[in-house]
C-alpha cells in the first residue's frame, strides 16, 4: 500500500441505524434488549453468551458474547468463519431508554465500536426501537480483515460490510419486535 488515505482511515467508517415500531412499553422492550444473554433470540450472528464481569446489564458489566458466521457472508473477503468469541462492556444503561455496549479488544481495551437500542415512547403502549451501530475508528479486526487487499478491494469490503450491516440491523429489530409482542 503506498501513502495514499486508505478508505479504512475514514472515521466514522460505519454509522447506522434501523427503526421498527414495537407493541409494548419502553419499559417492556428494554427488559429483553438490555439482557445480552438472549441475543441468541434475534441476532443474526450472535447465539448469547455469558456476563463475565460486573452486575448484568449495567454500566461497566462486560459480556462474552459467542458469535457464528457462516461461508456466505461476505463470501469472497478474508472473514473469521464459524464460531468465535467477542466480548463487550456496557456504556449506557438507562431503562425504558438507551442500551450500549462498546466491544474490546482481548486485551480489554475499548474500541470505537458501539452497538447499541434506543427506545422512544409512541402512542397507546407503542414503542419506537432504534438499533444502531457506530465504528468510529476501524478496530484491530477490521485492519486485519483488509490488510492484503488492495484499495479498491477494500472499497468493496467497506461497500459490502455496509449492506451486511444493514440487514442485520432490520434482522435484528424484526426478531426482537417478535419476541417482545409475543411474550
Amino acid at each position: 500500500m503506498d501513502n495514499e488515505a486508505s478508505i479504512i482511515d475514514s472515521s466514522p467508517l460505519f454509522d447506522l441505524r434501523s427503526r421498527i415500531r414495537v407493541r409494548a412499553t419502553p419499559r417492556e422492550v428494554y427488559a429483553v434488549v438490555s439482557d445480552l444473554t438472549r441475543s441468541g433470540e434475534w441476532s443474526p450472528e450472535c447465539r448469547g453468551g455469558e456476563w463475565v464481569s460486573g452486575s448484568p446489564s449495567t454500566v461497566g458489566a462486560v459480556f462474552r458474547g459467542e458469535n457464528l458466521r457462516g461461508e456466505e457472508v461476505v463470501g469472497w473477503a478474508p472473514l473469521v468463519r464459524g464460531t468465535w468469541h467477542t466480548e463487550a462492556r456496557v456504556v449506557a444503561a438507562d431503562p425504558g431508554r438507551t442500551f450500549r455496549w462498546m466491544m474490546l479488544t482481548h486485551a480489554r481495551d475499548a474500541q470505537e465500536s458501539v452497538w447499541g437500542f434506543d427506545i422512544e415512547e409512541s402512542e397507546s403502549d407503542t414503542s419506537w426501537l432504534v438499533h444502531h451501530f457506530r465504528m468510529g475508528k476501524a478496530t484491530a479486526g477490521i485492519h486485519k480483515i483488509v490488510e492484503d487487499l488492495d484499495e479498491e478491494s477494500r472499497k468493496r469490503f467497506v461497500s459490502d460490510w455496509t449492506a451486511k450491516l444493514e440487514q442485520d440491523l432490520d434482522d435484528t429489530l424484526r426478531r426482537v419486535k417478535t419476541v417482545v409482542e409475543s411474550s
